[in-house]
């Protein structure tokens, strides 16, 4: 009996090590071949179709139109990094200055922002899940180096504008541009691409549509770090 289950268990250790060697062997191959290839949705727009699905959500409603690099607006690819992650063009994946300021700010007991990057945010739109464990926190942080790794900034950046979710169901810069602006991602203005990153760290509850007062401060703040990073010109080197 006691062989029995020795073998048992051996055969489940043995069949888990190969899942997880095919999980990260597919995982690899997606990260290499995204360089080049589009990807047709992400795990979070999975999620979140099914969710609606299953729970026959009212009024719920996807929109998602990928935009090439040179087809969206630069003033929106500054206004994600004034937003979501001022030092993308210097980090190699994690800012360790905003992960270190986070760690000290839940040391005094202050409301804690995150301090994820958008290779990060990357990473777990398109393979993961939302959470805090630190399992899935492993996972995002290795296909995070992958991502660094395989593709250039401008492809990171190009990626995260057409993964970002911008509201209830409106995935992508130009699909969040056709809704609240009824124009093409390429002709957004300063102001309106501000008001898009204003969203960004809440878009269930902040709405581009019906801005409040705060979402407005927050515009306002984002459209002076972009002219405080040097405008358009800080993009120079990605195009």
């Amino acid at each position: 009996m006691a062989k029995r289950r020795k073998r048992l268990f051996g055969r489940l250790w043995r069949a888990l090590a190969l899942a997880v060697l095919a999980w990260a062997a597919v995982t690899v191959a997606s990260v290499v071949a995204m360089r080049w290839i589009d990807p047709p949705a992400t795990a979070f727009m999975l999620r979140d179709r099914a969710i609606a699905l299953f729970s026959a959500e009212q009024g719920y409603e996807f929109r998602h139109d990928w935009c090439d690099w040179d087809q969206i607006s630069r003033y929106a690819a500054l206004a994600v990094i004034a937003s979501e992650d001022q030092r993308f063009l210097q980090h190699n994946g994690f800012d360790f200055k905003q992960i270190d300021k986070a760690l000290a700010d839940r040391e005094r007991g202050r409301r804690v922002r995150g301090a994820s990057t958008i290779s990060q945010q990357v990473a777990k739109n398109l393979f993961l899940w939302p959470g805090q464990s630190w399992f899935r926190k492993g996972l995002e942080a290795g296909i995070t180096v992958l991502i660094e790794l395989a593709w250039p900034k401008q492809r990171i950046l190009e990626v995260y504008l057409n993964v970002a979710e911008f509201g209830r169901g409106t995935w992508g810069v130009q699909a969040a541009s056709r809704r609240y602006f009824r124009k093409d991602a390429a002709k957004l203005t300063r102001a309106e691409s501000a008001l898009l990153a204003a969203v960004l760290p809440s878009p269930r509850r902040f709405r581009a549509d019906a801005p409040s007062a705060y979402l407005r401060k927050r515009q306002a703040w984002i459209e002076r770090q972009m002219v405080a990073l040097g405008g358009k010109s800080y993009l120079a080197g990605l195009d």
